[in-house]
């Protein structure tokens, strides 16, 4: 598996999996905007990626397509830091698998990748959350090591997320 900046030539691949997880409310794309072309697209990542023209509420963040022989299985977001909503629900990094190569250990890889990533961004402590009955994640996020918040947030509004927290 190689996790690596989408370009040009994955845009029919990125959109098959964006309209495949839109079907699961999963925005595979976040911003992407069919109206938009797909160059521009690009250069909206990469400047996010270095934290240039952020709209309010977005902090700098590395988009990542992982591709397994050709195929986009999954992709991945690293979030360089936290703002108050990524600290409650979000997390520093946020995957998805496709869901034709889902059970194939490939969001184990993309996950453990992603945490090499962090570190080379300076990452040293990784908050990682999901949804407390997504099964597949918990156990993705515990086998890379993830270490459950001792308790919920206090107060929160988003009932039933679990935070993990995983050294780099």
């Amino acid at each position: 598996m190689e996790l690596r900046r989408l370009t040009e030539f994955d845009m029919d691949q990125a959109l098959l999996a964006h309209e495949e997880l839109a079907a699961e409310q999963f925005d595979f794309l976040f911003s992407y905007d069919p109206v938009d072309d797909w160059a521009n697209f690009l250069a909206n990542l990469e400047a996010t990626r270095q934290g240039r023209n952020l709209p309010d509420g977005r902090v700098p963040a590395t988009f990542l397509i992982a591709e397994v022989d050709g195929n986009l299985v999954g992709r991945v977001s690293i979030r360089h830091s936290l703002n108050p909503f990524l600290r409650t629900v979000g997390g520093h990094i946020g995957y998805a698998v496709r869901p034709r190569f889902r059970r194939q250990g490939y969001a184990h890889q993309i996950l453990t990748l992603s945490l090499v990533q962090a570190r080379e961004l300076g990452i040293s402590r990784v908050l990682l959350t999901c949804d407390a009955d997504n099964i597949a994640s918990r156990t993705t996020i515990e086998k890379c090591g993830g270490a459950l918040e001792a308790s919920p947030l206090a107060g929160s509004d988003v009932p039933g997320k679990l935070r993990y927290w995983i050294d780099t």
